[in-house]
């Protein structure tokens, strides 16, 4: 490729003395006609050259920059009519897109854009308002005005091309919307070019974000990315149009070619990475603390009437504004419909193999729908009205099982559950379970005939008993939501309440209640979970109620339990013995569904990017009473049973060594070792008075059928326990308990962590990360 900017960069590295902005001949070389690829702009500018151009001649490199965005601002100004000139602002949007992580990388540059350039206005003209523009908000504006350039990213609305280009300031640019869906109901006709210059223009914006990548993770999540705040503000005469157009492209995407199974494999899809692009962009511009914010709209308490309100209120960001106002249920269902369809896919795969377009970019999808939910109550609510719910939740427990054994993917297992915790706090959620499962997606679990609760419960068994041991700190995150859905589970399989009871057994070994701290708090969780069914579903979980007898050992065992120091020394000298304690002996796995793969560990070398702690479920969620009407209130923490010593020490998820034993002994604060006291003070508070009255009641009556009858025939048991009723003789219902997400600036920098850790790791062609040095994560092969 005779490309003339590769000999002009090496021009301006060896030559010591700066060249003259005004010396267009030079300049002009950099962005020359010539058709080249941003593939080819990476080959040709090569790493080691702009930091030497960034060492040794910063007056070039600043020159550059300045005279690339100033293409881009006359590209917009001039409305892009001649290829000529769209070629010179595609050239430039790959060479800045190139060069920018270098300008980010060095913290004595990353106020160069930031800064006024003299003379930087309309063609060095007089304006005195718009020389003062920093460098940093002319490309941005410049970016979204060419976003919407009639004939080079958006279709024309002019019949006639001779002398009637439409002035790019005088067009609407909401007339011009990307896709139908949220507020706009015309579906233009799709367009190959505009869409690969849309995607060209997105990866520049994506690139101007990115300065988050340079700035370690802090304490601090409100620090705002001034890119994103400045674009997604006022000052941004499209930020509507353009937010509008990103969701409904994302949400409009049919990866399998309008319906047809195979279409894929007869046209080139471009239209894939201009969705993903528009998921990138959009959960960047989404990156919000809304703990931080008291802002009436973002929890949905106010009911805008529709989204142009005169006064907006909420955020400054006008992105997160227009997400927390969508409210009309078209939109909503349009929404739900894309992102669940987008999710599928790849379940689709499993049983019609090559089928449909395998779509890659599930976790950005998972992302925005988590903003969707915390952004938007309405959009929840809306969410939890239907079984259409399931659609977003069968995907979701399908990446958990199918990751569950890869190190690479501890992230998109994190996700998964706080989007399960968040629904998981409303009633409905608990609700909807009850739906029988009958898609039968090929999944490792075990074959079972029952509902999707019973899925929920399998797969988080097998994600507790056979995924690796840096999920440990979500294991009280599955149990909070298994607690917060059992009082409305009306019917359990068999084999789900095998798996909750081989649970229990598991967390309550002596020496695992021993080794750390917070150990005990599992069995609390699932304590609960039995009493909540026992108390308000007893009539239909007979097999539940089945299985707690069978295993009735393990509760007189918890009732018992030794606190003296011998026998705690006694408990945790076991471990020494067996170090796999949860193993998947004794829960009677049964065989894997047919068509299945096994969840397989990453292939040694795999990149992951580090992330930062979750904080403790006490942090990462509050507790709510229901009452008789079904409503919830929240309790103040004192008025509550406290968990014995404080808040629990949450995992460090970057410290593979550390937790490299599972369930490690030794607590995060350095070396604990557990009193008596301390067994006491939480054994005392053990749930057990429900399950030992129904125990008290219901074995001999059992073991007097099996004497009677002579009986081995568990069929003949529960029938006698589905009619069999407890009224009146258990203790009076508690109340329920729901522990309900609540945000918190813990959260908000563990998404931000993951997003871009993602977001890096997926952008490999061109590589634009690469190689720079990032410092909100760590990059790490497995």
């Amino acid at each position: 490729i005779s490309w003339d900017g590769g000999s002009a960069s090496v021009a301006l590295s060896v030559s010591p003395q700066p060249v003259e902005a005004t010396d267009d001949a030079f300049w002009d070389q950099f962005w020359a006609d010539t058709a080249t690829s941003v593939q080819d702009v990476f080959a040709l500018v090569p790493a080691a050259e702009i930091r030497a151009v960034r060492e040794e001649s910063p007056s070039n490199l600043a020159t550059l920059c300045y005279k690339a965005v100033e293409k881009l601002v006359q590209g917009a100004e001039s409305g892009c009519h001649t290829e000529k000139e769209r070629q010179i602002v595609l050239n430039c949007s790959r060479l800045l897109t190139r060069i920018l992580p270098y300008i980010f990388e060095d913290p004595d540059w990353r106020g160069f854009f930031w800064s006024t350039v003299p003379g930087a206005g309309r063609g060095g003209g007089d304006e005195d308002d718009e020389n003062a523009r920093p460098l940093a908000e002319s490309l941005l504006l410049a970016v979204a005005d060419l976003l919407f350039c009639p004939d080079f990213t958006v279709q024309s609305h002019r019949r006639s091309t001779v002398d009637t280009a439409e002035d790019i300031h005088s067009i609407d640019s909401c007339e011009y919307i990307w896709e139908a869906g949220v507020g706009f109901a015309h579906s233009p006709q799709p367009n190959y070019i505009h869409d690969l210059n849309r995607t060209e223009l997105l990866k520049l914006l994506l690139t101007c974000f990115s300065e988050a990548m340079y700035l370690p993770p802090s304490s601090d999540s409100s620090n705002t990315n001034p890119w994103v705040q400045f674009f997604c503000s006022t000052e941004n005469r499209h930020a509507l149009p353009l937010f509008t157009s990103l969701l409904n492209v994302v949400c409009a995407y049919d990866p399998v070619g309008y319906g047809i199974p195979y279409n894929h494999l007869l046209f080139s899809d471009y239209r894939e990475p201009l969705v993903e692009e528009a998921a990138q962009v959009l959960i960047v511009t989404l990156d919000y603390d809304s703990s931080t914010s008291s802002s009436p709209t973002v929890d949905g308490t106010t009911t805008g009437t529709a989204m142009d309100d005169v006064d907006p209120p909420g955020p400054d960001n006008l992105f997160v504004n227009y997400l927390s106002r969508i409210h009309r249920e078209e939109d909503f269902q349009f929404i739900l419909k894309g992102v669940a369809r987008l999710l599928s896919n790849p379940l689709v795969q499993t049983y019609l193999p090559n089928s449909a377009k395998k779509i890659q970019f599930h976790q950005e999808l998972l992302v925005l729908f988590w903003k969707l939910c915390d952004f938007n109550k309405k959009f929840l609510f809306f969410v939890l009205k239907s079984s259409d719910v399931l659609d977003i939740l069968v995907p979701i427990l399908y990446f958990l099982n199918d990751a569950r054994a890869d190190q690479s993917r501890v992230g998109l297992m994190h996700i998964g559950v706080f989007i399960l915790l968040l629904l998981s706090g409303e009633r409905n959620f608990g609700v909807r379970l009850n739906k029988p499962y009958s898609v039968r997606v090929p999944m490792d679990i075990p074959v079972f005939t029952g509902t999707h609760a019973d899925l929920l419960i399998i797969v988080f068994h097998k994600i507790i008993t056979s995924g690796h041991q840096r999920l440990q700190p979500l294991f009280d995150c599955l149990l909070t939501i298994i607690v917060n859905v059992s009082p409305y589970l009306k019917s359990l399989s068999m084999v789900a309440a095998n798996k909750l009871l081989h649970l229990l057994e598991a967390f309550s070994t002596t020496w695992f209640l021993f080794s750390a701290v917070q150990n005990h708090h599992l069995v609390f969780f699932l304590l609960e979970v039995f009493n909540n069914i026992i108390q308000y579903q007893f009539d239909g979980n007979s097999n539940l109620v089945y299985a707690v007898i069978r295993k009735r050992n393990v509760f007189h065992q918890l009732a018992n339990l030794p606190t003296d120091s011998q026998s705690i020394q006694k408990g945790l000298q076991r471990k020494k013995k067996s170090p796999e304690p949860i193993s998947r002996t004794n829960s009677q796995d049964g065989a894997s569904m047919e068509g299945s793969r096994p969840a397989a560990p990453a292939e040694p070398g795999t990149l992951k990017t580090s992330l930062v702690a979750t904080p403790g479920i006490d942090k990462l969620t509050e507790k709510s009473q229901v009452s008789e009407d079904g409503t919830m209130r929240s309790l103040e923490p004192e008025s509550l049973q406290p968990l014995p010593e404080g808040n629990l020490p949450s995992a460090e998820v970057s410290h593979p060594q550390r937790d490299r034993r599972r369930l490690s002994s030794a607590s995060s604060s350095g070396q604990w070792t557990p009193t008596p006291d301390w067994v006491m003070s939480w054994k005392s508070k053990l749930p057990l008075q429900t399950i030992m009255r129904l125990l008290q009641v219901l074995v001999p009556q059992v073991e007097k059928i099996c004497i009677d009858k002579g009986l081995t025939d568990e069929s003949e048991i529960l029938k006698f326990l589905q009619h069999g009723t407890l009224v009146g003789l258990l203790p009076v219902p508690h109340p329920i308990l729901i522990r309900k997400y609540q945000a918190n600036s813990g959260t908000a920098m563990w998404f931000r962590t993951y997003m871009w850790g993602v977001i890096y790791l997926r952008n490999v062609d061109p590589p634009i990360w690469y190689d720079t040095d990032v410092k909100l994560f760590e990059i790490q092969r497995v």
